[in-house]
């Protein structure tokens, strides 16, 4: 487990270890070993899969490509996580995310254990026919481990319901006559997808930010007036008025949650700026959303570059850097993109007060520390941005019953889901002065060791 997320889950160990009253039949050296097990258990994943996919190119060369599958825990259900396409893929890297999943199900009450899976290669750089035989192969050499309730793969970076679809093909080929429908999630809905799956995570992201300046406060704003608490004077300060949000990243879970932000009928947002790989836009009235999603849909992503792109879109924007967008004078900032961009270099020009985490881990530690210290609020990654792997549960169960709910149904679950989840953890924030992300680990170990104890998994 990474550096960050293990510390953070033994910081909730010790504040667990001192609270008499959490698991109280556990007394003295009792207590001690129960809890050296469970940073044990909690440390380390379960297994760790790795393989080399022998791939024929298009060129007639062939090469051998890095893949993992990483079972961190399956305490609460079958594990469950992405597959991510990108060359920085690495063991440390899916680890850590596995671990999070494990965190992130435990949180919501989602029936699942953590995993995660990733293919060290740049997809673009890959024709359609080669990433085809790419998920094949990746299928072929984990079939033994993947399976509706023993690990089911889902989307993540560089993939999405196309090589689900594809991976659910050839699982299905390896064990014929078996239950497939729930072998993979996030599958296009012809092939037994559910309505909303990819707009899941960034409505989701959304809506954790949403709740919180809005329907949390709607209620609970005149009891937190009085409380002294430095990140309830922030959320009152920024409470049912216009604000300022910029986005980077503009794929999946960004461009979504803009695309939310821009439509809200209870916050009259000004969405300021989104950035991708390229270029950083940016116009202080505010920018046309669903101008842009119309543009990225018919160039393989990208936003507009240059400024005969944007006058033909009538647009106005500044085109600034890739990474400008972190430096904007914006009230949000929402990070949809990869991990690390907040860090301890540069948190100081960071100008937003609200920050969500879209991506997993885009903050790191000392970054998270230092903006706590100014009583910004960070919404981290294991609450903002668990839409996916919620949504990811009902396709899942709508694959076991058959049985398909309309978007609706499913976006009303996701947000009933989501609501119930925050309305156990802000109270707590709000009443302490320990940042939102040791909250939601707080409750998330409290959780699994919850579970752990009355299983007998701690002798």
């Amino acid at each position: 487990m990474a550096s960050q997320t293990g510390a953070i889950v033994q910081q909730s160990l010790n504040a667990l270890m001192g609270d008499r009253t959490f698991l109280p039949n556990l007394q003295e050296q009792a207590r001690v070993q129960a809890f050296q097990s469970l940073a044990a258990i909690l440390s380390t994943p379960n297994k760790v899969h790795k393989a080399f996919l022998r791939i024929t190119l298009d060129s007639g060369d062939v090469v051998r490509i890095p893949a993992y599958r990483i079972q961190h825990n399956d305490t609460l259900g079958p594990y469950k996580g992405g597959i991510r396409f990108h060359e920085s893929v690495n063991e440390d890297e899916v680890t850590n995310l596995a671990a999070l999943m494990t965190l992130k199900n435990a949180l919501h009450e989602v029936p699942f254990g953590g995993g995660k899976g990733g293919v060290v290669i740049n997809p673009r750089r890959y024709s359609a026919k080669e990433l085809y035989l790419i998920c094949k192969k990746y299928v072929q050499y984990f079939s033994d481990v993947l399976g509706p309730d023993k690990d089911i793969p889902a989307p993540d970076m560089g993939t999405g319901e196309r090589e689900m679809d594809w991976m659910m093909a050839e699982y299905k080929s390896i064990h014929p006559g078996q239950p497939y429908l729930g072998s993979f999630t996030g599958k296009s809905v012809v092939s037994g997808g559910s309505l909303g799956r990819r707009e899941a995570t960034g409505k989701g992201v959304y809506f954790t930010f949403r709740y919180m300046l809005h329907d949390y406060l709607k209620t609970q704003g005149s009891r937190l007036a009085g409380s002294g608490n430095p990140f309830a004077r922030t959320a009152l300060a920024h409470a049912d008025r216009p604000l300022s949000i910029a986005v980077q990243g503009f794929g999946n879970v960004g461009s979504v949650a803009a695309l939310e932000a821009y439509n809200c009928p209870h916050l009259a947002n000004k969405v300021v700026a989104v950035s991708d790989r390229n270029v950083t836009l940016y116009n202080p009235d505010g920018l046309r959303i669903p101008v842009l999603i119309e543009y990225a849909a018919h160039n393989r992503g990208d936003l507009p570059t240059g400024e005969d792109a944007l006058a033909e879109l009538g647009l106005k924007a500044q085109i600034l850097g890739r990474e400008d967008v972190l430096y904007l004078d914006a009230e949000v900032l929402i990070l949809a993109a990869l991990e690390d961009q907040i860090r301890k270099d540069n948190v100081g020009r960071v100008k937003a007060n609200i920050i969500v985490e879209g991506a997993n881990a885009p903050v790191t530690g000392e970054a998270d520390e230092a903006l706590a210290a100014r009583g910004a609020i960070v919404i981290p990654d294991i609450l903002a941005n668990a839409g996916g792997v919620i949504v990811s549960y009902f396709e899942w169960l709508q694959g076991r019953e058959t049985q398909f709910y309309s978007e609706d149904e499913v976006h009303k679950l996701l947000f009933a889901k989501m609501e119930t989840t925050l309305s156990g953890i802000l109270p707590a924030y709000f009443g302490d002065v320990a940042p939102l992300r040791r909250n939601c680990y707080n409750h998330a170990v409290m959780k699994l060791s919850t579970v752990l104890y009355r299983l007998g998994k701690l002798y």
